[in-house]
């Protein structure tokens, strides 16, 4: 069945999570890299232990819960309100330079996002970068309290567009949806960000491992649970040619 419609994660493959670090490093000098790389591996733990614990609050509450924690556990103390202005960061993540060209690339086709952010930061993503032209809709876990990887989430996404697994081909860098949305059926293209090669290099090179290559290794690489992407390409604008080569038609649905 050929696909007819390109759903896509948000934190990490549209929007490049790192882009944080210039507000964590303005608040707490020095400190910004380590801030930006615990955060963001807590604040995807906090998503996994709610999920587990049957205690879903949206994705703000985790993004802020996270912050917290890391700043506590780094001995740096901020108020309430500097907290919040600093979360704010997640609203106005940088989008990733061929995103734009990716999702004009593939007008022809009906693009979603599905996110485990909440609708209010979704919105402010989207709007932010001046993206939302391109979208036939913005899917939330918010709309059924369940993150990501749950198999619930993924067969949401199917309702929302009213299309069959075999029918939607996902695209996300996150080992951990890549695996949910492979474990689920649906077909996957994974974005990669850090080639392993690469990834062997910098931690060779380093000597110690930093913050940023934790996170490197720990995030930004293939999950080893039996579930992996049908392809895996170096950018988004890649998908163009893919998808039209798994559909063995145009993009626009002409027979060639």
């Amino acid at each position: 069945m050929p696909i007819k419609a390109l759903v896509f994660d948000a934190y990490g493959t549209l929007f490049d999570v790192q882009s944080v670090a210039a507000a964590t490093e303005a608040a707490f000098p020095g400190d910004g890299a380590t801030i930006t790389q615990i955060w963001r591996l807590k604040q995807l733990e906090y998503t996994w232990l709610r999920a587990l614990m049957d205690q879903y609050e949206d994705f703000w509450t985790v993004t802020t819960e996270s912050l917290e924690f890391t700043l506590r556990t780094l001995g740096l103390t901020t108020t309430p309100e500097f907290l919040v202005e600093i979360a704010g960061a997640y609203d106005a993540l940088a989008l990733y330079p061929e995103a734009r060209a990716a999702l004009e690339g593939l007008a022809s086709y009906r693009l979603a996002i599905y996110s485990n952010g909440s609708p209010a930061m979704l919105k402010h993503l989207v709007t932010q970068a001046g993206i939302g032209e391109f979208l036939e809709t913005v899917i939330s876990v918010d709309e059924i309290g369940v993150y990501k990887p749950d198999p619930r989430g993924y067969a949401h996404v199917e309702k929302r567009l009213g299309l069959a697994r075999d029918e939607i081909l996902f695209v996300s860098s996150n080992g951990f949806d890549i695996a949910g949305a492979k474990a689920h059926g649906f077909a996957v293209a994974r974005i990669e960000r850090v080639p392993a090669a690469t990834l062997r290099a910098e931690l060779g090179a380093a000597g110690t491992i930093d913050p940023k290559l934790m996170f490197k290794a720990l995030r930004m690489q293939p999950e080893q649970l039996g579930f992996h992407a049908d392809t895996t390409i170096a950018a988004l604008t890649d998908l163009v040619s893919y998808a039209a080569s798994r559909n063995q038609i145009g993009p626009s649905g002409s027979l060639p």
